[in-house]
């Protein structure tokens, strides 16, 4: 089925395929409101502005007057709500239809959430609804500046930057994918640069300053060389990789910016003119498996929790209530300033309010999750979309199965479904596949879940090339 973006009455193609426009919002907190995705109860409120987080919107429109949009956004996630609002409040502005908006978050643990994770910042109603306000004032922008444009596709390799963080020598997908937009004078408009690692450096610095991390540095290196474009960050498939741990410290930190720069760089150089005309997209709700807690799995973290918090006992915590909860619970206490007493106070209150959340529903939660996979054609280049914390490997196969090099992968988007690990990771039950959906209030995934994930995202790209 077809599901194109609003046809623009009266625009004339000016011997362009193309028509482009960018628009830019500053969404930087407001004092008070907490950074989000470190746990827990740490009431990370920042103290510095070290730079501006942005909605950062690009609209792109084919020479027949179809439209598609991508909406950057400079958070840790982005859930239905706040999408469906963003969509329907621009489609209300403008000619764009809400199936033809793709809202990505970049991931920064320097910036607060528009969705809940239990412990790991709060969400802030006030400023969900000024980010969904400037967040709809950046894609009217966008539409209304357009103007006739060439689009230019590419990619480069960047590697030894990034490691699989679940396994040794694990899978990372390595490519770095740009598209450019330039004015028929040959005026830099736009370079949007899709990568996937977890923008996890700067917040292990400066963990308290508000940053749009590493991604930002490269989105102004970009700019600075590329005098007139507005540059945009869409954030790949990450969940299970970082940075290498060697950059997470003041000295080091902007090294991965200016890596990321001299690749997109790279990529530019060599991209390629998109020549083939017309935009498309698709959009599918996916229904993902998922397992119910056992009623022994629930009651062991609660009681362990409830026993820590009345009698303050730390023994054993590593190997009990941390490992369920915590990726590196070693490193946990770091966030208290090395107290072991309030890091295991803080995971135990986690273990207690989940238990309390869970237990009287425990018996009626469906075991299926659903999730939206969006898919957009721009010429002969391709963009898909999840809302998880997609796994390499996935996302892998999905470049292997899909015909066309140039494809754009974004996790994050459109909704917040936390990780969606492979099957290996829901085997071995790792913090990926059995803690975050605590925190978010979910099932966890079966093992095949992964393998849905591809196939439905797939299926989405295919309804978007057919309907040419």
């Amino acid at each position: 089925m077809k599901i194109p973006g609003e046809r623009t009455e009266g625009m004339e193609p000016q011997n362009a395929n193309w028509h482009v426009g960018v628009g830019r919002k500053c969404i930087t907190p407001f004092p008070g409101v907490e950074l989000a995705g470190l746990g827990y109860y740490l009431k990370r409120t920042w103290d510095r502005i070290h730079d501006d987080l942005n909605a950062t919107a690009l609209v792109i429109t084919g020479a027949d007057g179809e439209s598609i949009a991508m909406l950057a956004l400079d958070i840790l996630y982005v859930d239905a709500a706040a999408v469906r609002a963003i969509r329907d409040q621009a489609a209300a502005r403008t000619g764009l239809r809400p199936e033809c908006i793709c809202v990505n978050a970049s991931h920064s643990h320097n910036a607060p959430t528009l969705a809940f994770f239990d412990g790991a910042g709060e969400m802030h109603t006030d400023y969900v609804a000024l980010v969904v306000g400037r967040a709809v004032e950046a894609l009217e922008s966008a539409w209304r500046s357009r103007q006739p444009a060439r689009l230019h596709v590419g990619a480069a390799t960047l590697r030894g930057l990034t490691f699989n963080r679940t396994r040794e020598r694990g899978p990372v997908d390595e490519r770095l994918g740009v598209l450019r937009a330039d004015s028929l004078d040959g005026r830099p408009l736009a370079v949007a640069v899709n990568f996937h690692s977890h923008p996890t450096v700067f917040c292990h610095v400066e963990p308290r300053s508000v940053s749009r991390d590493c991604v930002g540095q490269m989105v102004d290196s970009l700019e600075g060389a590329l005098p007139g474009a507005t540059a945009l960050y869409l954030q790949g498939s990450c969940g299970d990789v970082n940075y290498l741990m060697e950059y997470w410290t003041p000295e080091r930190y902007r090294e991965v910016g200016t890596a990321l720069f001299e690749a997109a760089q790279s990529a530019l150089a060599g991209a390629r003119e998109v020549r083939v005309p017309g935009v498309s997209a698709a959009l599918r709700q996916g229904k993902l498996p998922a397992r119910r807690w056992t009623r022994d799995e629930v009651l062991s973290m609660y009681e362990e929790g409830r026993h820590r918090l009345s009698t303050g006992d730390t023994a054993g915590w590593l190997e009990g209530i941390a490992s369920k909860v915590v990726g590196l619970p070693h490193r946990l206490p770091e966030r208290y300033g090395g107290s072991v007493d309030r890091a295991v106070e803080a995971v135990s209150r986690f273990a207690v309010r989940w238990g309390e959340d869970v237990l009287p529903k425990l018996d009626m939660l469906p075991e299926t999750r659903i999730a939206e996979f969006q898919a957009m054609r721009i010429g002969d280049a391709w963009v898909v979309t999840n809302p998880a914390e997609f796994f390499s490997s996935l996302a892998l196969e999905i470049r292997r199965r899909w015909s066309y090099p140039d494809l754009f992968i974004l996790g994050y988007s459109n909704g917040a479904t936390s990780y969606l690990p492979d099957a290996y990771e829901v085997d071995r039950g790792s913090y990926a596949s059995l803690h975050v959906p605590k925190a978010v209030r979910q099932l966890p995934f079966t093992r095949e879940a992964g393998a849905v994930a591809v196939e439905e995202s797939l299926a989405a790209l295919r309804e978007a090339a057919a309907a040419r």
